[in-house]
C-alpha cells in the first residue's frame, strides 16, 4: 500500500517503525540511507537555486549595460564586445540593417565611426543576409551548421553552437545579435530563452532610443542651409582633434574657405541665388575632402575645416584641389544663368609646443591667411609666412 507521506523509494520514519521485527542495526542503516539521500538533495537544490541567482545577477549586470549607454558609439560595443566579455564567448556578431546609410552616417557625424567588421555588420536588409532570419521572433538555441551560421561569425573557428537572438521594436526586427561557443552543449534546443529575449528585447528598446538621441544632437551640430556641420560641431570636434594630435604627435591642420564677393551675389541675383551657390560650394568642398576630415560651414559664406594628420603642405594641396574645382564650373542659377564663383582660402598648422588655447589659435591664423588670400587678389590658397600663389 503506497504511503502519500513517504518520499520515492525511501520509507518514512513511520514506516521505518512499523517494519516488523527489524534488527536495531537495520533500522539504524536505513534511517542513516534517508539522511544522506535528502542531505544530498538539499545540497542539489541548494546550488540550483546559487546558480539560479548566479545567472539573474549576470543577466542583470548585461541589461545595465545596455541601459547605461551613453551614445550610440557606446551602445554598440555594449552590444558586441562588451557581451562577448559578459558571455565569455570566443564569437559575437551583431547584425544590423542600414540600407540608407543611416546608421553609419551618424556614426560618421557624432566622430565615433566604429572599425569592428568581424562584430557589427551593417547589411541592406535582414533576410538576403541570412535566410534564418525570415520568420525569426525569438531566440534560436541549436547546433553550429556551417553553411547556414558561416556568415553571421566572419574570421571565426572552431564554433559548435549558437544562439540567434532577434532585436525586435514595434513588431519589427530591428537586428539581430548571434551568439557562438565552442562548447556544444552551451546553447542547445533544450535551454529555456527567457532571458536571452529579453536581453534582447532590451536591446532594441536601447538601440531605437539611442539612435533617435543621436539624430537630437546632430540636428543641433548641422547647418540647415548646406547640411555640413555648423560652428557649434566645430568647437566640438577641434578639442577633440587638439587633444588626439598631442596624445600622438600628429599634425592637424585647418582651411578658412570663403566666398568671393558674394555680396554682390545677393545684390544682383537676390539671397535664394545666394543659398543656391552657397549649397553648390559645400557640395564641392565635401567631394574634395576624405573621410576623416571634419567640414562646417563656420558663418555666411565662409567654410572651416579640419584636416586631421595633415601638415601644411598636404594641407596646402587639399585647398588647391578645393579651389580649383569650385572655380572649375559655373554655377547655374535658377533663371539660366551661369554664374563663375570663386573662393579665397587660409591655411593653418596646430603649432608645436604649449599655449592657453591651441584651438583658438589654429582658426585665428587661418583667419589671418584667409585675410592675406584677399589682400592677394581672391581665388588662390595661402599659408602664414609662405609665398604661396
Amino acid at each position: 500500500m503506497h504511503n502519500a507521506g513517504g518520499i520515492k523509494g525511501h520509507p518514512t520514519l513511520a514506516d521505518t517503525l512499523l517494519m516488523p521485527s527489524l534488527p536495531l542495526e537495520n533500522q539504524h542503516q536505513s534511517l542513516d540511507s534517508e539522511n544522506r539521500w535528502l542531505r544530498q538533495k538539499l545540497h542539489e537544490l541548494t546550488e540550483e537555486a546559487r546558480l539560479s541567482e548566479e545567472t539573474f545577477r549576470r543577466c542583470h549586470e548585461r541589461e545595465l549595460s545596455l541601459l547605461d549607454a551613453e551614445d550610440l558609439s557606446h551602445l554598440l560595443k555594449a552590444l558586441t564586445s562588451g557581451l562577448q566579455q559578459s558571455f565569455r564567448l570566443p564569437a559575437i556578431s551583431l547584425v544590423l540593417p542600414d540600407p540608407d546609410h543611416e546608421l553609419r552616417h551618424l556614426l560618421t557625424v557624432s566622430g565615433n565611426s566604429l572599425d569592428d567588421r568581424d562584430r557589427l555588420l551593417f547589411v541592406d536588409g535582414l533576410t538576403d543576409f541570412s535566410p534564418l532570419y525570415g520568420n525569426l521572433r525569438h531566440s534560436l538555441l541549436g547546433p553550429y551548421q556551417g553553411v547556414e551560421h558561416s556568415r553571421l561569425f566572419p574570421g571565426s573557428n572552431l564554433i559548435r553552437s549558437v544562439a540567434i537572438m532577434p532585436l525586435i521594436r514595434r513588431q519589427q526586427l530591428a537586428g539581430v545579435l548571434n551568439l557562438g561557443s565552442q562548447d556544444p552543449t552551451r546553447f542547445t534546443r533544450h535551454h529555456a530563452t527567457d532571458f536571452l529575449d529579453r536581453l534582447a528585447t532590451i536591446g532594441a528598446v536601447c538601440l531605437e532610443n539611442a539612435t533617435n538621441r543621436e539624430h537630437l544632437v546632430i540636428s543641433g551640430l548641422t547647418d540647415a542651409l548646406t547640411g555640413m556641420h555648423n560652428r557649434r560641431y566645430l568647437q566640438k570636434r577641434l578639442n577633440e582633434e587638439i587633444a588626439r594630435c598631442q596624445r600622438y604627435n600628429h599634425p592637424l591642420s585647418c582651411l578658412f574657405i570663403d566666398a568671393d564677393h558674394f555680396k554682390r551675389v545677393n545684390d544682383l541675383y537676390g539671397h535664394a541665388a545666394g543659398d543656391l551657390v552657397l549649397r553648390e560650394i559645400s557640395l564641392r568642398v565635401l567631394e574634395c575632402l576624405r573621410a576623416s576630415d571634419v567640414a562646417t560651414r563656420f558663418g555666411g559664406e565662409e567654410f572651416a575645416l579640419l584636416l586631421p594628420q595633415t601638415d601644411s603642405d598636404e594641407a596646402f594641396k587639399i585647398a588647391e584641389r578645393i579651389r580649383v574645382h569650385i572655380a572649375d564650373a559655373p554655377v547655374s542659377l535658377d533663371n539660366g544663368t551661369e554664374l563663375r564663383v570663386t573662393v579665397s582660402i587660409g591655411i593653418s598648422e596646430l603649432e608645436a609646443g604649449r599655449c592657453d588655447d591651441p584651438g583658438k589659435l589654429l582658426l585665428r591664423n587661418a583667419d589671418t591667411a584667409l585675410y592675406e588670400a584677399k589682400r592677394r587678389g581672391r581665388n588662390r590658397a595661402v599659408r602664414p609666412d609662405r609665398n604661396d600663389g
